[in-house]
């Protein structure tokens, strides 16, 4: 390749606008960079109002949900869907856009989160979806949670100390009484455990997302998962969701609150 060839190649990928797909330029996305992250933000998406707090969040959603389209999938048209960590609701949209006639139930525990969730909803006129302010987990009860009204709100751990206050949260195993479609877990760590209570529900799950962030110490619990996986037929793919150590061998480049975060897609076909 010549050298002037190599250069306009890379003058291409730097000036490449990966938002066209959602109808943004680089106007757009300089205008959104632009907002402060203090306050409840709205822009035009698809001819609609879409409500965010934070600009980076947001545009990377976008990115992953709409433009890398990680949750893309062939489901029937009338598709039951589970959305467990809905956060602000761009999944809801990108699911209710591949299937307006489906159901979606979605679970988001942060009040400010929740509080976006609904004025999505609400703005792109959805139906047939079922907003819960509550968390998914192992039993009814109330958990200490973080709301830092951000994709990283979770579950506390009752022995650490911060500003976490007590939501509502809902045994997930009590709601898997159907053929669900679609199951998507992305709740920052509590994943694992909720995975094992729903074990014996898994015949009815299609198709299954989830995150799984853990320690080198809970590396067990990986094993644990596939083997369950395995038992209940159902194939999976799994890719790197944060490239967390750039030499893995080292393991020094920063302090992190996960050493993996994995995506992990579940299937049966």
């Amino acid at each position: 390749m010549s050298l002037q060839k190599d250069i306009k190649n890379k003058v291409s990928i730097i000036f490449r606008n990966i938002y066209k797909k959602v109808g943004y330029n680089f106007i757009h996305v300089r205008r959104i960079k632009t907002l402060k992250a203090d306050k409840i933000n709205s822009y035009i998406l698809f001819s609609k109002e879409v409500y965010f707090k934070s600009p980076f969040e947001f545009l990377h959603n976008l990115s992953e949900i709409f433009i890398e389209e990680i949750y893309k999938i062939e489901l029937p048209a009338d598709a039951l869907i589970f959305d467990c960590g809905a956060n602000i609701g761009i999944s809801v949209l990108y699911l209710k856009k591949r299937f307006p006639q489906s159901t979606i139930v979605a679970f988001e525990p942060d009040k400010q989160n929740f509080e976006i969730l609904n004025l999505n909803v609400t703005s792109f006129e959805l139906k047939n979806v079922e907003l819960n302010n509550t968390a998914v987990w192992v039993e009814n009860t109330l958990l200490s949670f973080s709301n830092d009204s951000s994709m990283s709100s979770k579950i506390e751990n009752e022995n650490t100390i911060s500003t976490a206050s007590l939501v509502k949260a809902i045994r997930l195993y009590d709601l898997i009484n159907q053929q669900i479609d679609f199951l998507k877990i992305d709740i920052e760590g509590a994943e694992y455990k909720v995975l094992m209570d729903i074990e014996t529900k898994l015949h009815y799950v299609q198709n299954m997302f989830f995150e799984y962030h853990g320690s080198f110490a809970q590396i067990g619990e990986l094993t644990n998962i596939f083997t369950i996986l395995n038992k209940h037929g159902f194939k999976y793919y799994i890719k790197e969701a944060t490239p967390v150590y750039k030499h893995p061998f080292l393991r020094i480049e920063k302090d992190v609150p996960y050493d993996v975060q994995l995506n992990i897609f579940c299937f049966r076909k």
